[in-house]
C-alpha cells in the first residue's frame, strides 16, 4: 500500500489561500457515505480570497445564511447548490472569522492500494477523473449535507499521498467568474498536468 497520512490542520490554517489551493494538488479526498467510501485525487483548484475577492461570496464581508460557513475555521467543508442543479465542494481555510476557501473542481480516480487501509473494504472504484465541480460532487457522494462538515472527523478526510508529492502543476485564471472585473483575471486556478480540465 502506498503510503498516506492525514493533511494536518495547520496547513488549511495558513492565511495564503491561493498557496494552499496550489498544494491541495495531489491530496487525496475520501469520502464516505453511509459506509460506502468513494476517494480521489484533487486535481484541480481554484483559490478565492474573501471579502477582497470580487468573485467570492463573502466579497465585502458579505454574510448569508449559506456564506455563514465561510468564516468557520479552516478545514470546514463549504458545500453550496449552483444554479439549483450542482453542489459544489469547497475547503474553507484561515482563522475562523476570515472567508477564504479553495473550490475543488476535479478529481483523478485512485487505485485500492492508495486508500488507507481503514477504508479498503467499503472501497468502492470508478476510472478515469471527474472534471468540473459538479461532476466530481456526484462522482464522491458529495451533497448539501456535508456543508460545515470538519475535515478529517467521520464523513471527509483529506490526506497526503506521497506518490503524488511531486507532480507537474499549471496555473491559470478561473473559469465563469466574468462579473468579477479584474479579479477574474487572478492566476488562482490550478490543475495537474495528468488530466484534461473542463473548458467552464
Amino acid at each position: 500500500m502506498t503510503e498516506s497520512v492525514l493533511v494536518n490542520q495547520a496547513f488549511l490554517l495558513r492565511n495564503d489561500v491561493v498557496s494552499i489551493a496550489r498544494e491541495l494538488i495531489g491530496k487525496l479526498l475520501i469520502v464516505n457515505n453511509h459506509g460506502v467510501v468513494r476517494a480521489g485525487i484533487i486535481a484541480e483548484t481554484e483559490a478565492y480570497a474573501g471579502v477582497s475577492d470580487r468573485a467570492s461570496h463573502a466579497y465585502g464581508g458579505r454574510r448569508t445564511t449559506r456564506t455563514e460557513t465561510l468564516y468557520c475555521l479552516g478545514g470546514t467543508v463549504y458545500v453550496y447548490l449552483c444554479y439549483g442543479v450542482h453542489h459544489l465542494f469547497n475547503i474553507v481555510t484561515n482563522r475562523e472569522g476570515i472567508p477564504h476557501a479553495v473550490l475543488i473542481r476535479g478529481i483523478l480516480a485512485v487505485n485500492v492500494q492508495d486508500i488507507p487501509k481503514d477504508f479498503q473494504g467499503k472501497f468502492e472504484t470508478w476510472e478515469g477523473y471527474a472534471n468540473g465541480p459538479g461532476i466530481l460532487t456526484k462522482k464522491i457522494g458529495i451533497s448539501a449535507v456535508h456543508n460545515a462538515a470538519f475535515l478529517n472527523t467521520d464523513a471527509i478526510w483529506l490526506y497526503e499521498l506521497l506518490r503524488f508529492s511531486s507532480i507537474d502543476i499549471i496555473t491559470t485564471t478561473r473559469i465563469g467568474i466574468d462579473y468579477a472585473g479584474v479579479d477574474a483575471k487572478l492566476p488562482y486556478r490550478f490543475y495537474t498536468s495528468l488530466y484534461t480540465p473542463a473548458k467552464k
